[in-house]
């Protein structure tokens, strides 16, 4: 059935305002509703799970040899270690920023207990949640390395500055500022190369911390320790002191688009020694890689928010797009149609009829009737 003019005129309207309302949301969509999602989420609770390599040097000083009666420092080999590290996001954390709490273990797993539990570190630092820096305050994070008389962990305030545990949404070829846990500083680290690992796309960037002597950073027990000549395993008389240095190598693969850490490699190495330049007593020295499992687990977190990125930076702004294309040029069409229509019904005679235009007018011509004469001078 045709549809009337003034029906035809209402449904020409509303295709064209749900066509101009969904190619606004098409271009309102990437820059203000992607704006509010490309943020780290509140929700995060991830462990991390990282081996040293097989075939690779792993050395660990038998902290017992130190304070035995006899012999030297004894440093064991190929000792199998496993560094573990559960991050969650704690108070306070609002729409922009969030805390993140990070508790990281480094265990020997030949020994049972505590007797294997090698360093034990709390972290929590407050970052922006879209760039992964550290917020403008101070202090803006703390550190836990030691514990109190009731052994709770004792958080000492610490100023962070760089990345440290996410990239930003949108990770860039370049090098970034990035702190490191043990030095308590901030050095670049370098973009490398882009890479795949299980098939997806990856940036690789690596640091290099120099050597630091960690007695300078935050003195401890084990920090500086002066033991006889003999003990140290070098030559001289009576008691020597040396320090605790530290220096690393750190390896990052991160998913660009979202600022994931898929895989992640240490190589870790502190010593005792008099002076940072001259390792005299190895105190650790291991490369530490994420295990497959875990490197599994980043790649689908990752995945997850490629996809809502995605969603909303690509799929619903395209089909809003195109949807509201078709209706808006369906809506004019139908608009200059039915004007069309109209005037043309108009022109062909659809307004009011005269009063006797449908009477018929007999023509003149050979066929007409006959008219009757009528006689005028008769008398009734």
């Amino acid at each position: 059935m045709a549809l009337s003019a003034g029906t035809r005129r209402t449904v020409a309207c509303l295709l064209i305002g749900f066509g101009a309302l969904l190619i606004a949301v098409a271009i309102m969509v990437p820059t203000y509703t992607l704006g509010k999602l490309a943020k780290t989420p509140l929700n995060l609770e991830i462990t991390t799970i990282a081996a040293n390599q097989p075939g690779e040097e792993s050395l660990v000083l038998d902290a017992k040899s130190l304070t035995a009666s006899d012999g030297s420092a004894k440093v064991d080999k190929d000792v199998p270690l496993v560094s573990q590290r559960f991050l969650t996001i704690e108070d306070p954390s609002d729409a922009d920023e969030m805390t993140v709490q990070a508790g990281q273990t480094l265990r020997r797993i030949d020994k049972q207990g505590d007797t294997g539990l090698l360093t034990a570190t709390i972290d929590r630092v407050t970052i922006s949640r879209k760039s992964g820096e550290p917020v403008d305050k101070d202090p803006n994070g703390a550190i836990a390395v030691n514990v109190d008389k009731q052994l709770q962990s004792v958080l000492d305030p610490v100023q962070h500055s760089g990345l440290q545990y996410r990239f930003p949404i949108g990770t860039e070829k370049k090098d970034y500022p990035y702190f490191d846990l043990n030095a308590r500083k901030t050095f670049d680290i370098k973009y490398i190369e882009q890479a795949e690992i299980n098939n997806l796309e990856v940036y690789h960037f690596q640091q290099t911390v120099p050597v630091t002597n960690l007695n300078d950073v935050y003195p401890t027990p084990t920090s500086k320790l002066s033991l006889p000549a003999k003990k140290w395993g070098v030559e001289g008389e009576g008691d020597i002191t040396m320090y605790r240095f530290y220096t690393n190598t750190r390896d990052l693969w991160v998913e660009p688009e979202t600022g994931t850490v898929i895989k992640g490699g240490e190589q870790l190495h502190l010593f005792y020694a008099r002076t940072g330049d001259k390792p005299e007593v190895t105190a650790l020295k291991s490369h530490l890689v994420f295990d497959e499992n875990t490197i599994e687990s980043q790649i689908s977190v990752a995945k997850d928010n490629m996809d809502k990125l995605s969603l909303y930076a690509r799929t619903l702004p395209i089909v809003a797009g195109i949807v509201g294309a078709i209706l808006l040029i369906g809506g004019i069409v139908l608009a200059v149609l039915g004007g069309g229509s109209a005037g043309a019904s108009a022109r062909r005679g659809g307004g009011p009829v005269p009063a006797g235009a449908g009477q018929h007018r007999p023509s003149a011509g050979p066929y007409d009737p006959p008219t009757e004469k009528i006689d005028i001078s008769k008398q009734p």
